[in-house]
């Protein structure tokens, strides 16, 4: 007989006060003015009563660095009583949140943590934690997945790789009324642009409460993606807060009619947890002459297609990230970088046929599109942003193609490859 599955959730607000550098565009000028809507923290925690099972910590924050996911993860593991290890800590990677909370990602990206933002926001995650065990309660289980093209597209082509799948784990009490969705997306939530100043948790805040007004009020987290390569650059008509809505509205409308469509797939415990770390070798890095001459040759095409289109055209947009890339790999090259290999935390989390891998990484989708195909699992979901940040993870053709991400990676093009085949294993020997 199957142990019936236990939840527990909690919604919190993290948002910050005003004052502090937003982080996740370059080009952006200026401090936080203030709060157009609330960053939360979203806590899923799934067990029976002989297993602790897994506890999912959802951020909207732009990452989770390795510092960060070890002070949220022991907190909130001793606020519940679990140990630390069962706990996952998920960005959802909004460009609208505060630098401080990890600090520097990338040596070419300027940034610093600010420890008081870090504790405030540890506290209220906490707080929100202790509170788990208390209001344990059965639930039952149902899967759901469906399909948007609304939302994101690939950022370098509209007909190129892109993983328009979305999942959903819908949990019920026993009253049949909802209680809380995990569900997932791959797609950046960069709709709002380097201009806007205001805290926001962009298009997965959006869509969040839209989900609210459609079904009531569950506690709905948000997972990323394989969104290394995916926007809504090609799919958006503006980058203001009322194009938020609209995306998110499209989301949360697709879910909802999923939700309403029948013969959902019942889901049954246990809920199991496989954790792997992988070990992958930092890339080498042109020299400083050939950096800068990359740069120069960059600047100069933005600055063509700018003449020719105007600021927000795709063309511009992608031909001022090119050139972003290139700065940024000509201060990885004038400056100190990782060297060695980098550890890289790998987990698989199930439920029956449902399985959820996560990564550090911004997996490109044509990436997560393979480790997905060679799953055993009949449900597999690509999670990046988990456990830490590691940056970009281009495919081949990135490389080839000389885009920004494949030059802002801290990894050769081999570790593509390695991680897929890292994945593929990972997944067969947790499903064996």
């Amino acid at each position: 007989m199957t142990a019936s599955l236990l939840l527990a959730a909690q919604d919190v607000r993290i948002t910050p006060g005003p004052g502090h550098p937003l982080g996740g565009y370059l080009a952006r000028n200026g401090v936080a003015t203030g709060t157009h809507d609330d960053l939360e923290a979203s806590l899923i925690w799934l067990s029976t009563e002989d297993d602790p099972g897994v506890l999912w910590v959802a951020l909207d924050a732009l990452a989770v660095d390795a510092g960060l996911t070890r002070t949220l993860a022991d907190a909130v593991a001793d606020a519940v009583g679990i140990n630390p290890e069962r706990v996952l800590v998920c960005a959802s990677h909004t460009h609208s949140g505060p630098e401080g909370w990890t600090g520097p990602l990338h040596p070419g990206l300027p940034g610093q943590r600010d420890t008081g933002l870090v504790e405030r926001m540890t506290e209220k995650v906490t707080g929100a934690a202790a509170l788990l065990r208390a209001c344990r309660r059965r639930v039952r289980a149902r899967w759901h997945a469906g399909e948007t093209e609304a939302v994101g597209s690939n950022r370098y082509d509209p007909d190129g790789p892109h993983d328009t799948s979305f999942g959903v784990l819908e949990l019920r009490r026993d009253d049949d009324t909802p209680a809380a969705l995990l569900f997932d997306y791959a797609s950046h939530p960069t709709v709002l642009g380097p201009e806007n100043l205001s805290w926001s948790a962009d298009w997965p805040g959006a869509t969040r409460r839209e989900l609210a007004a459609l079904i009531g009020r569950p506690v709905a987290a948000f997972l990323q993606g394989a969104a290394g390569d995916a926007s809504s650059r090609f799919v958006r008509r503006g980058r203001d807060h009322e194009e938020v809505r609209t995306l998110g509205g499209h989301l949360a409308t697709s879910i909802s009619r999923t939700l309403e469509a029948a013969s959902p797939a019942a889901a049954t415990g246990p809920v199991r947890l496989t954790r792997s770390s992988l070990y992958l070798p930092y890339r080498d890095v042109p020299s400083i002459a050939d950096s800068l001459e990359l740069r120069e040759s960059a600047e100069g095409e933005w600055q063509r297609e700018l003449a020719r289109h105007g600021s927000d055209h795709p063309s511009v947009r992608i031909a001022q990230t090119r050139y972003e890339g290139c700065a940024m790999l000509a201060v990885m090259a004038a400056s100190d970088r990782p060297t060695g290999c980098a550890e890289v935390p790998v987990s698989v989390v199930s439920l029956g046929e449902i399985a959820w891998l996560h990564t550090p990484f911004e997996l490109f989708a044509s990436l997560g599109l393979r480790i997905r195909r060679g799953s055993p699992f009949r449900h597999t979901r690509v999670i990046g942003y988990t456990d830490g940040y590691l940056g970009y993870l281009p495919d081949a053709n990135g490389h080839r193609d000389g885009i920004y991400e494949s030059y802002v990676t801290l990894f050769g093009p081999d570790a593509a490859e390695v991680l897929v085949e890292h994945c593929s294993k990972l997944l067969k020997s947790h499903y064996a």
